[in-house]
């Protein structure tokens, strides 16, 4: 069952809808700052591989790159911690997304009944918490907003910390998205890890898809 890099999984998910913040790949420390020029500082540098599912373990993610000269130190340093094992890498070097809220949504198929599309509070406390919702998929419009409100901590979607209350619909396009992508049947999961809610909207800034 073969991961996708993050490259391919963004892709994916954004043809599909979600909104994911802008992105592009490079080859060289060069070419990372000529993207992160045309993207606008700050931004966030990744070493990018289909055999690297967990950058963050690995310190291969490099946050809030505010200069060209930063840009190309860290792009520079990523590709040197590349291993043997983890075969053809890029960077992948993207817009600084920042906001208190974050959420996690995904895709999994259960052997039972079979696809489902999830959501759930995101960041650090996704474990402690376990605030967690499924819907089976295809979902409608109602089954969408609906697994929104199934959430517990319906207080982090309303106006919190001087920000504005998460969009539900741009929320619900988001899991209508996860739910187109069910129809395909070579693609096991999708997660979306995580969801940061930026100025009410939900931006994937991570993707990872598992297929067949």
């Amino acid at each position: 069952m073969p991961t996708l890099s993050e490259a391919a999984s963004r892709r994916i998910v954004e043809d599909a809808g979600v909104a994911v913040s802008p992105w592009a790949t490079a080859a060289d420390a060069g070419s990372a700052k000529e993207v992160a020029a045309s993207l606008g500082l700050p931004v966030v540098a990744k070493l990018c591989g289909g055999a690297i599912a967990h950058k963050t373990e690995r310190g291969l993610v490099r946050l809030g790159l505010s200069s060209q000269d930063e840009v190309g130190a860290a792009a520079a340093d990523l590709l040197a911690a590349a291993r043997p094992e983890d075969g053809d890498v890029e960077l992948l070097v993207s817009t600084m997304v920042s906001g208190n809220r974050e959420l996690i949504a995904g895709l999994v198929r259960n052997e039972q009944f079979g696809p489902c599309v999830m959501l759930g509070l995101g960041g650090i406390l996704a474990e402690a918490v376990a605030d967690v919702a499924f819907r089976l998929a295809p979902l409608e419009r109602d089954d969408a907003l609906d697994l929104i409100d199934d959430l517990g901590a319906q207080f982090l979607l309303d106006e919190f910390r001087g920000e504005p209350a998460v969009d539900r619909e741009a929320l619900a396009d988001t899991l209508m998205a996860l739910s187109r992508i069910a129809e395909d049947p070579e693609v096991l999961s999708v997660d979306l890890n995580p969801l940061i809610v930026d100025d009410g909207q939900p931006v994937a800034v991570d993707a990872l898809v598992e297929t067949a």
